[in-house]
Order: C-alpha cells, then sequence, then structure tokens
C-alpha cells in the first residue's frame, strides 16, 4: 500500500489547492492515475499538485472544473488559481470558501466592519479602493476581490439555503464606510438581511463591554454532516480549523456572545435609529 503524504492545507494557497484537489479526487473514488487520464495529464504531475510540490496551471486548474463539475462555481479551481496567481485573498480563505458554498449553518462575528457576505457592492468596493490607495492591492485585485464577494454572495442563493447567523460588533454598524450614502444603503441591506426567513441578525452592543467573548473575525460553519469548521483572521493571515478540541471553544464562546448580544428586533431599531441620525 502507497503511504499518501499527510496534507496540511492551511500551510499556503498552494497547499489548500492541492489538498482540495485530493478531497475532491477521493470523494470520487478516483486515484491518481483515473484523475490523470481524464485531465490529460500524468499522474505523477497530480500527485506533485497534491503534495504542493508543482504548482497549478491556469490550463489545468479549467481541466479539473470540467473533470469533477466545479465550472462556474464556488468550487471552481480556476477561481482558486486567480487567488494563488493575483495573492488578493489571505491564505486559508480559498479553501474556506469551498467549505462555505455547501454548508447547512453559517454563523459570523466581526468586529469593525461588515462581515463579507452582508456587504453591499459599493462597500466593499469602498475597502478595497482604500486598500489600493494605501499599497496593498493593485487595481485589477482590487476587482477581483470585489467579483469573488459577489460569487460567494450568490453561492448561497439556492434552493435549501444556509442558515446564516450575523453577530455584530457595534462598531460594525456606526463605522462609516464609503459616505453616507454608501453606508446608508448598507444599513438598509442589514435590515434587509434580518427579515429573511433564514437568517438571524443581532449587534453586540458598547454596553457589554468586558463580556464581549470574541475581539476578531470568526467564522462558523455547520456542515451537512452536522461537523462544524471555524475560520479566524489576523491582519496579515487566515486560519481554516476542523479540530473539535479548538473549534468547540470557539462555539461555546459564540453562543456566550449570543447571549449577551441585543435580540434581533432591538438590533434593527439600532439600525434604524442611525439611519435616522439618532446617536
Amino acid at each position: 500500500m502507497v503511504n499518501l503524504k499527510e496534507l496540511n492545507p492551511d500551510a499556503s494557497p498552494r497547499a489548500a489547492f492541492g489538498a482540495r484537489v485530493r478531497s475532491a479526487r477521493e470523494a470520487r473514488g478516483w486515484k491518481q492515475d483515473e484523475l490523470a487520464e481524464r485531465v490529460g495529464y500524468s499522474g505523477r504531475h497530480i500527485s506533485a499538485v497534491e503534495t504542493g510540490r508543482k504548482p497549478p496551471t491556469l490550463a489545468f486548474s479549467r481541466s479539473l472544473d470540467v473533470a469533477f463539475g466545479f465550472v462556474g462555481t464556488a468550487e471552481s479551481f480556476e477561481r482558486a488559481w486567480g487567488e494563488i496567481r493575483n495573492g488578493s485573498l489571505l491564505e486559508g480563505f480559498p479553501e474556506y470558501v469551498g467549505y462555505e458554498a455547501r454548508a447547512a449553518e453559517i454563523r459570523l462575528f466581526e468586529s469593525g466592519l461588515i462581515p463579507g457576505l452582508l456587504q453591499t457592492p459599493a462597500y466593499a468596493h469602498a475597502l478595497a479602493d482604500s486598500a489600493v490607495k494605501r499599497g496593498v492591492l493593485t487595481s485589477e485585485q482590487a476587482d477581483e476581490r470585489v467579483s469573488f464577494l459577489i460569487k460567494r454572495q450568490n453561492a448561497l442563493v439556492r434552493r435549501d439555503p444556509p442558515l446564516v447567523i450575523a453577530v455584530l460588533d457595534e462598531s460594525c454598524i456606526r463605522r462609516p464606510i464609503g459616505g453616507a450614502t454608501v453606508m446608508n444603503e448598507q444599513l438598509e441591506r442589514l435590515v434587509e438581511f434580518a427579515a429573511q426567513p433564514n437568517t438571524m441578525l443581532q449587534v453586540a452592543p458598547y454596553a457589554i463591554g468586558e463580556d464581549r467573548t470574541l475581539d476578531r473575525l470568526v467564522n462558523l460553519l455547520t456542515l451537512q454532516d452536522r461537523s462544524v469548521v471555524s475560520y479566524v483572521e489576523s491582519q496579515t493571515q487566515g486560519h481554516l480549523d476542523r479540530a473539535l478540541t479548538s473549534v468547540l471553544p470557539l462555539v461555546r464562546a459564540y453562543h456566550q456572545l449570543q447571549a449577551v448580544s441585543l435580540s434581533q428586533t432591538a438590533s434593527v431599531e439600532m439600525i434604524h435609529q442611525l439611519r435616522r441620525g439618532a446617536p
């Protein structure tokens, strides 16, 4: 029996790409040579990509999408290749998005900014344009980032949509992004989000003080098999985790945060007050 090299998808975007190739291949019961025949490459090439020894190419990525039926979907390998090439997303994030697109439940927490899945295009563009001005992104990368975000949002519009729960620190709705018009549109989007049958919106007010249990972006995904995946970010790196020992404390902290946050009704009223200009 051949000993497969253990993969660490969090090591780099290339490693995440390779791990996804192996996962998709094994899910279909294909050996490396079988996938190689379907995409027109050698089994050795497949092995090298899966283990991160060889970077994927655009042509190879498109061949994978055809073989796996991922063309035009959130799981597209061509899209993942673009992120490796352009470097516009944090490590670990492209793989997270693959899980997000098929999650049964999505729980979000953010401080300072509206979470991506709830952003309007204008709000997202304002953030991306700021990154361009600061030299963090090129104009092409900024456009790609916003396009990628819109595709993420569209991937959740399906016959059986996931339950999406968002807890936002009060700073998210008070921090002005893009000017008054953009921010007003964004607040209106939050109210619309809260009104959907498969969503829940809560604001964690400043008043809870030290009882706020999370202090940075945390995304928790419950998959169809009821397993839970977590994704957290620092300023420079994203980290995807499937280990229960590290995921369960985040789930517990999330529930504790919900307990001290405003109800959805009170949260929506706070947003309405902001739109009316009330302090």
